[in-house]
């Protein structure tokens, strides 16, 4: 039978593989939750607004969030503890992940402001251009009977 070692070396030396490897899956975890390049790119909707709505759906970001605050608490643990090999490969991978996860959340914020304005510039545009095409047939109507008046008038007069 082995003999387990409690010294404080090898304890601390386990401690900080077992933050490192948290580290590591909790920011694979977080990169796996972000949207697929295609899921944010490929539609199948008919109109803009069923684009905006899936892009919407496509850039939900689930757990990433919790992932990447997992790894960065970890990751800061270890780092006051200088239990890391590589610390700044680690912070490089934590900023890039975390770069990503506020650029997709900006993007949804952005899509989120646009889905909820279409429809509404919609609506307004079509009343803009029922109120245009209301006022052309007004000024039809006054040239018509304009004319109809000026025949009239020129009939009279003969």
């Amino acid at each position: 039978m082995s003999q387990t070692s409690f010294d404080d070396d090898d304890l601390f030396g386990e401690a900080a593989e077992e933050m490192s490897d948290d580290v590591e899956q909790h920011l694979a975890e977080a990169r796996a939750e972000l949207p697929t390049p295609d899921s944010i790119w490929e539609t199948s909707a008919d109109n803009v607004l069923g684009v905006l709505n899936g892009l919407k759906s496509a850039l939900d970001v689930g757990e990433a969030a919790d992932h990447l605050r997992q790894a960065k608490k970890w990751f800061t643990l270890g780092s006051r503890a200088d239990a890391f090999e590589n610390p700044e490969e680690l912070q490089a991978e934590i900023e890039t992940v975390e770069e990503l996860l506020e650029t997709v959340d900006s993007a949804s914020d952005e899509v989120s402001e646009l889905t909820a304005t279409i429809p509404a510039l919609r609506g307004d545009l079509a009343d803009a251009h029922e109120a245009a095409e209301a006022a052309d047939a007004d000024s039809e109507e006054s040239v018509d009977a304009a004319e109809t008046e000026a025949t009239e008038e020129g009939e009279k007069a003969e």
